[in-house]
């Protein structure tokens, strides 16, 4: 009984922080000649970040706070992403002769997902990390890598930690990371549809927060940025698993034993 009273206050508390920041709206920041665009999500993000500190879990909020909440929200995240899937592909299906027209290029990115793990790993022994590095570098520590590191390490485990600490850094500021670099990206540059082909990383709020940022810019191409950003999301979740586990997964195996001699 208790756990589910904690339930009804996580709902509640849920359903007040989305209004708030659907009230603050989608604020812009100019920065010189670049604006950087804020999603409510981001807002959102940020508020439940600050009210999760300690200094605010107190009274009610150790309530909303509470460890089976914890629980139970990152146990059914994945059935919320569900119908947001389901929407992917009715934004790909208006687009699909047009997508399919540079599908290979959508392919190649898959490959640039192997950057983790080239870019990232020799940093993270550099700092200090060994088996934790094997977690945290494998890919962005969405759930798809940390399905596979649950499974074969288990979460307890260090390669565990190190997906998960990923898991909660990329919940917590990898949204409003792309929500800043898109418009960052475009002003040195890159076209509106590279970009958008290059936001589907793997994670859904992270290619809401590109893909919402480059419609700010060019609301025009919204339809255009949506469906290559829906696209590159779908390709990234179904092929980015057999480009982990036949490519990352090798290719980190290599690099971590050259690196390290093996030593765990």
């Amino acid at each position: 009984m208790k756990s589910k009273a904690h339930l009804v206050y996580l709902i509640i508390f849920a359903l007040i922080l989305i209004t708030a920041a659907e009230m603050i709206g989608m604020q812009s920041i100019p920065i010189g000649d670049i604006k950087i665009n804020l999603l409510p999500l981001v807002f959102a993000i940020l508020i439940a970040m600050i009210l999760g500190m300690k200094f605010f879990r107190r009274g009610i909020m150790t309530k909303v706070y509470s460890k089976e909440n914890v629980n139970f929200a990152s146990k059914y995240l994945i059935f919320i992403m569900l119908p947001l899937m389901a929407r992917y592909g009715a934004d790909v299906a208006p687009k699909l002769k047009e997508i399919l027209s540079v599908g290979w290029v959508f392919l190649l990115q898959e490959i640039g997902n192997l950057g983790t793990v080239l870019l990232g790993l020799p940093i993270a022994i550099l700092l200090g990390l060994r088996r934790e590095a094997i977690g945290a570098t494998l890919g962005l520590g969405r759930e798809g890598e940390l399905a596979y590191i649950s499974e074969k390490y288990t979460l307890d485990s260090s390669e565990g930690r190190g997906v998960l600490s990923l898991y909660i850094i990329g919940t917590l500021f990898g949204t409003l990371f792309f929500s800043i670099i898109a418009p960052v990206m475009h002003s040195l540059g890159f076209s509106i549809e590279a970009l958008a082909m290059s936001a589907g990383v793997g994670s859904s709020s992270m290619m809401v927060g590109a893909s919402s940022s480059l419609i700010a810019l060019a609301p025009d191409k919204a339809e255009i940025i949506n469906s290559y950003a829906a696209a590159s999301q779908l390709l990234t979740s179904f092929l980015g698993t057999y480009t982990m586990v036949f490519l990352a997964v090798p290719l980190q195996r290599f690099m971590y034993n050259l690196f390290t001699g093996g030593k765990k």
